[in-house]
C-alpha cells in the first residue's frame, strides 16, 4: 500500500481532517468502479484484499465500499494487527 503522510507542516495530500498536534492526515484509498451487465455498480479497494461491494447505483456501492474499508480496518486493529500505514495515526500519553 501507498499511502501518503502528512508532516506538521500541514502538506499532506487531499488532507480534510485535523488531527491533535496539528498532524493533518491524508490516506489515499484508490476505489475501482464498474458497472456490470445487469446494472449493479462494483466498487472495489485493491488496497484492502476482499473490500469489494455491489450498488445500485455508484454513489451507493461507492458509499458501502467506503464503509467496508473502515469497519475492516477497524477489525484489524481491535484483534490486534499492526497496519503500519496507521501506527503514526494515534500516540498514547505517557
Amino acid at each position: 500500500m501507498n499511502w501518503p503522510w502528512a508532516t506538521s507542516t500541514g502538506q499532506g495530500l487531499g488532507s480534510t481532517g485535523s488531527l491533535a498536534g496539528g498532524y493533518l492526515l491524508a490516506i489515499d484509498m484508490r476505489i475501482e468502479i464498474e458497472q456490470e451487465e445487469d446494472g449493479r455498480w462494483l466498487t472495489e479497494i485493491p488496497d484492502l484484499p476482499g473490500v469489494m461491494v455491489y450498488g445500485s447505483t455508484r454513489e451507493e456501492a461507492v458509499a458501502r465500499v467506503k464503509a467496508l474499508a473502515l469497519r475492516v480496518l477497524a477489525d484489524r486493529l481491535e484483534h490486534g494487527e499492526t497496519i503500519p500505514e496507521l501506527v503514526e495515526v494515534f500516540s498514547v500519553a505517557a
